[in-house]
């Protein structure tokens, strides 16, 4: 009996995942390459690498090959953000400015053009939010702040025109959050979901309250103790052969360079170290990552987190038990991440809170989160399962995401639940 079926999964769906997806992705040329690995009850039950990991230098992808995860970097914060949790050093029910003085009177956007010109001050007028914000709408993102990128509001735009978290800001974490201070919020806390810097905001929370940088904590707090010997912030010179270029979908069809491995940014430490979206990784470190959660806080003797803690990444929590779809802005459509319903946000991750209203298989209480990159990962502690899966593809389209869920699923000989 092979590795699957000794965890009640089928190795020949297994092997129709990686044929069917290298098809449809691969050979198709919308992705350069791929790596999914499947863990269910502590065992890597299917490990499969396909493609290319540089298409210019013809590099093929290799099981260590180091990715940009982005958003995927969302997960690992909120549970850096929770050790502090346990510690006392604050609760989800604190009040930002309890924590981040300067933030005290900030207002919600009515009118003007804010700027950060050192000549010209913010000039906008701003009406008080109805609440202040709270820790709990940093990690569920319904905090009233935005990303430049959505380009949906002036407060989006005022984000561009400061160039807020790029990596390379001077002052990193500290002159971020002043920049922050200075900006409207985009609605009153806890009025809309919407995708933000909150989690950054998180980890300059974790390095004010821990006394440590934030790249410091994360990498003697979580990296060290699980074995996560390749997730850091930046790709030093001696592991540079097995990062991966990064692409995008080309006008013409096919792929475009997005970001070369051989003269990429990540090369240099980053001035600011971003807990929304910094990290690079591999898919055995995620997996580690993965396992620990799964394991209800620790793994290998390392205890991260309480088994209490853990269950709340499975429970959502916002406002009145609402969706993301339920608690999107008018302005903004449908967030691919929220996908046909039932998704709710728990501490950093989506969450399902009604399976059938997916529209995909999956489990009540499986938490989830993707990548700018087309990286994905789930967590479905009903079943004893996740899943990992990285490529590197900036702007990609199409149905990833339903067709992993679908394929990984029809793998099971035996439900849990």
């Amino acid at each position: 009996m092979g590795k699957a079926e000794s965890v009640s999964l089928s190795s020949s769906k297994l092997a129709l995942m990686d044929e069917v997806m290298a098809g449809r992705y691969v050979e198709s040329g919308k992705l350069p390459g791929f790596h999914i690995a499947v863990m269910r009850d502590d065992e890597i039950a299917h490990s499969s690498v396909v493609g290319s990991m540089d298409l210019e230098r013809n590099k093929p992808l290799q099981e260590d090959s180091i990715y940009r995860i982005y958003s995927m970097t969302k997960p690992i914060t909120a549970v850096a953000l929770m050790m502090l949790v346990e510690e006392g050093k604050l609760g989800l029910d604190d009040d930002v400015h309890l924590h981040i003085p300067s933030w005290k009177d900030l207002r919600v956007y009515v009118s003007g053009l804010p700027s950060l010109s050192p000549d010209a001050p913010p000039t906008f007028l701003g009406a008080r939010p109805e609440r202040p914000m709270k820790v709990v709408d940093l990690v569920t993102h319904t905090s009233g702040l935005t990303y430049g990128f959505m380009s949906r509001t002036s407060v989006d735009a005022a984000y561009r025109e400061c160039n807020l978290g790029d990596h390379q800001t001077p002052g990193g974490l500290d002159e971020f959050i002043e920049q922050l201070s200075q900006l409207p919020l985009d609605f009153s806390p806890g009025e809309n979901w919407n995708y933000s810097v909150s989690i950054d905001v998180m980890g300059y929370l974790v390095q004010k309250l821990s006394g440590q940088s934030f790249g410091e904590f994360l990498r003697t707090r979580i990296f060290e103790p699980l074995g996560m010997t390749d997730t850091a912030f930046y790709v030093p010179s001696e592991k540079i052969d097995r990062f991966t270029s990064c692409y995008f979908p080309s006008p013409d069809g096919g792929l475009g360079l997005q970001d070369d491995a051989g003269d990429s940014s990540y090369a240099l430490p980053p001035k600011l170290e971003s807990g929304g979206g910094g990290l690079v990784s591999t898919t055995a470190d995620y997996l580690r990552f993965c396992q620990m959660m799964l394991n209800r806080g620790s793994l290998d003797g390392a205890r991260i987190l309480s088994p209490k803690t853990v269950a709340m990444f499975s429970q959502n929590l916002l406002p009145k038990k609402q969706s993301m779809v339920d608690m999107l802005p008018s302005s903004m459509g449908v967030f691919t991440a929220a996908g046909n319903g039932g998704v709710g946000f728990s501490i950093g991750c989506g969450v399902i809170m009604d399976a059938a209203s997916a529209h995909v298989p999956c489990s009540p209480s499986e938490y989830f989160w993707g990548g700018a990159a087309s990286t994905i990962f789930w967590i479905d502690p009903k079943e004893n399962m996740s899943l990992v899966f990285m490529t590197q593809v900036m702007g990609f389209e199409g149905d990833l995401r339903r067709d992993l869920r679908t394929l990984a699923y029809s793998a099971f000989n035996e439900s849990y639940i």
